[in-house]
């Protein structure tokens, strides 16, 4: 079958020669008939003569001598045809690689997940839920030439990784789950993209802490970093269900007058606690299935309709440029397209980046994934800009 939109350049000064006029070149040359190789790649014979007449078009040359009775090849068609398989045969191949390479690694990924998605029941007690995310976290290396060492960030035992952090991230697990050493690996290759240090507050979790005390402890950690960075040269990083935690710090500040942060990262946000913006899915890549029991043990009778607790319900006026990254395939898209929508309409200067997989938060597979790689190479690009941009603002009014 055709590839639409393939495009190869067969050698220097020839021009751009689509593959599927070179797939059909190939089945006349061998049928020598065009209702045989009309057939044979499934396409109407029309077609297929105006797919032989562009490449005659970009290569120059007639290629076919054409008559009632019978097909021949020409002297310039005789020369591209051995080339012209050459040319597909090599392509076909790098596909086939590529394919399996992406399922080697789409593999790799379940392998890695599967304790986590085997018991992410609401039956299963919690402190197995948190045993089980921690051993996943541990399968990660850390990347090298990353210190870490143990702070207080405004009373709250944190982690920070580098020099001079300004980045305040905020670890997912539905607030029941996670730790600052479980992130370590992620937030480290995040450092080394963005060329700044960050915090990662062990703030309290829940059912033992349930809401306030979450969002108390990443208050205190953010003004603490505010002392270091009275400009507001922060960005404040948060994954899956800690954007809301993120989204209600943004929302404390303002409304207490404190310094807002130069920007705010989001991977695979999924902040609507009811989980009623997620997609349907069999695929096993995101833990819905603790999504009730976090949102009870975290809420302990909150109202849901809290703003600080269901961002969306929420006004983001005031908030910092935004950068929210997501699979295209994640459950947790449409989370992730409603925030999007939600900052715009508040005026929010707000960028989405989709990549082509499914897992949740994928950027944990940054050391094989190249899309998780890329995102967070990207993520980096926009913590320096906004730290630029804070600095250059900081400077002007000093």
């Amino acid at each position: 079958m055709e590839r639409a939109g393939e495009v190869v350049a067969l050698n220097p000064g020839s021009g751009e020669v689509e593959i599927r006029h070179l797939r059909a070149f190939i089945a006349v040359a061998e049928e020598l008939n065009f209702s045989r190789a009309a057939a044979r790649l499934y396409v109407s014979q029309p077609a297929l003569s105006r797919q032989v007449r562009a490449l005659e078009r970009s290569v120059g040359y007639q290629l076919l001598l054409r008559s009632t009775h019978q097909v021949e090849l020409t002297l310039a068609g005789e020369a591209l045809l051995d080339r012209a398989r050459r040319v597909l045969t090599a392509l076909d191949e790098a596909i086939a690689a590529a394919q399996s390479v992406g399922g080697e690694m789409a593999a790799r990924m379940m392998r890695l997940w599967a304790p986590v998605a085997a018991v992410a029941t609401p039956a299963t007690p919690i402190a197995t839920l948190r045993e089980i995310f921690e051993n996943f976290c541990a399968q990660f290396d850390m990347p090298a030439d990353v210190e870490v060492r143990p702070v207080t960030s405004g009373g709250v035992p944190a982690l920070a990784l580098g020099d001079d952090p300004a980045i305040l991230y905020l670890h997912g697990g539905g607030y029941i789950l996670g730790s600052a050493y479980g992130y370590r690996p992620l937030v480290a290759a995040l450092v080394l993209a963005a060329q700044t240090g960050a915090v990662i507050p062990d703030y309290r979790l829940a059912p033992e802490h349930p809401f306030p005390a979450a969002l108390d402890d990443t208050v205190a950690c953010y003004q603490w970093l505010l002392e270091r960075h009275s400009n507001g040269r922060i960005v404040v990083t948060a994954d899956s269900t800690s954007a809301g935690l993120a989204i209600a710090l943004l929302q404390r500040a303002r409304d207490a007058r404190l310094a807002m942060p130069a920007g705010v990262v989001l991977l695979a946000p999924s902040a609507d606690l009811s989980g009623r913006l997620l997609a349907p899915s069999d695929a096993p890549t995101h833990p819905v299935e603790q999504l009730t029991q976090a949102a009870d043990a975290y809420l302990a009778g909150h109202p849901i309709d809290d703003p600080l607790v269901s961002p969306l319900r929420g006004d983001f006026a005031g908030f910092p440029p935004l950068l929210v990254q997501c699979g295209t395939d994640d459950r947790a898209r449409p989370e992730a397209e409603a925030i999007i929508a939600h900052a715009v309409d508040h005026g929010v200067d707000a960028r989405l980046e989709l990549y082509p997989t499914e897992a949740h938060v994928f950027h944990v597979f940054w050391s094989f994934l190249p899309e998780a790689a890329a995102a967070l190479a990207a993520a980096g690009r926009f913590v320096r800009e906004v730290c630029d941009d804070a600095d250059h603002t900081s400077n002007e009014t000093g």
